[in-house]
């Protein structure tokens, strides 16, 4: 048995106070905040100045490490992590959450929204506020106002868009989202959905003819170097609610949550605006990529939604109340 000399245990002795005091600085809280983006794209850059001030202004009590590009697992995955309390963050499309949650996805109804203008006001209305309680019984604390995705458009390799006819027979990638498959379907396209981190290789490999996605998702997964066209249909809109786990929100101190809620809240406003700026400006920068673009009459493509009966379907859905929120910023719809 080694012998501990009387200097040693001095030295010992000696260094337990720095050792309760680092034990005193360590974070209270340590959570997880996962996304499905790039770790350059504006939701990760956006998100880590959030959590940087977060730590600044808890004094090093709620410490949060940003896990992005899909790190922790697909949406589905990472949205069942979520609920178990795995992960404690993670901003996800409602149309994914509609997979549990069927009212969270009545955003993404096909050409509802027609500018941004229509779009906050709905979202951070009446019509968000109803979905935010919709998903509160999942396990979700929801923050008041959505991220941007932006508007999504269809991308192909051998022609472009032009109107529901060139849909018929379409192989197109989607999320795994049951209101996008419906809607494509609706057009007699046939839909496959695929992780957005196999969407590259299933068009490189013409898996699929072609996907959809706002113009920073087509630019930042470089989709371009894979499809020549980009039809500007702008045929559903779609963001990412920031959603917590519920119990480990709550466990977290009022004057905790205080600070989480506005920084999230800040984080929320700037990336909109980056979103919105990125996506206005990356039209001529996929162009000098290579892309090809057009703008097809959106009219065609609202009139066979309706004769194909998508409208009424999912008026049905979700339900009169959830319908007349959206109708009530969209206009009529069905």
């Amino acid at each position: 048995m080694p012998i501990i000399t009387r200097r040693a245990l001095g030295q010992g002795l000696a260094a337990l106070p720095a050792l309760l005091t680092r034990r005193a600085d360590a974070a209270e809280f340590s959570y997880k905040f996962a996304t499905n983006q790039p770790p350059s794209h504006p939701s990760n850059v956006r998100a880590q100045q959030a959590i940087d001030r977060i730590r600044e202004q808890t004094g090093g009590r709620l410490q949060i490490q940003l896990f992005p590009n899909n790190q922790l697992g697909g949406d589905t995955d990472m949205m069942s992590q979520l609920r178990s309390g795995a992960i404690q963050f993670f901003p996800l499309s409602g149309l994914i959450v509609q997979t549990i949650v069927p009212v969270a996805g009545a955003n993404g109804v096909g050409f509802a929204f027609k500018d941004y203008d229509m779009v906050w006001a709905a979202m951070d209305g009446e019509f968000g506020a109803y979905i935010r309680r919709a998903m509160e019984p999942a396990g979700f604390y929801t923050f008041p106002k959505i991220w941007d995705n932006g508007f999504r458009q269809i991308t192909a390799g051998a022609k472009p868009i032009a109107r529901p006819d060139d849909l018929n027979g379409f192989k197109i990638r989607v999320p795994v989202m049951p209101l996008e498959t419906s809607l494509f379907e609706s057009y007699g396209a046939s839909p496959t959905s695929i992780n957005i981190k196999e969407a590259y290789s299933a068009l490189q490999t013409r898996l699929v003819d072609g996907e959809e996605n706002p113009l920073s998702i087509i630019y930042n997964w470089k989709f371009y170097e894979v499809q020549k066209y980009c039809s500007l249909t702008s045929h559903m809109w779609d963001g990412f609610w920031v959603l917590a786990n519920k119990r480990a929100w709550e466990r977290l101190p009022k004057d905790v949550q205080d600070v989480v809620s506005k920084n999230i809240e800040q984080a929320a406003q700037e990336q909109r605006a980056d979103i919105r700026k990125l996506n206005e400006g990356l039209q001529s920068e996929l162009e000098k990529l290579g892309m090809t673009f057009n703008t097809p009459d959106t009219e065609p493509f609202r009139a066979k939604l309706r004769s194909a009966g998508f409208y009424a379907k999912w008026r049905d859905t979700f339900g009169p109340e959830c319908w007349g929120l959206l109708e009530k910023y969209t206009g009529k719809l069905a």
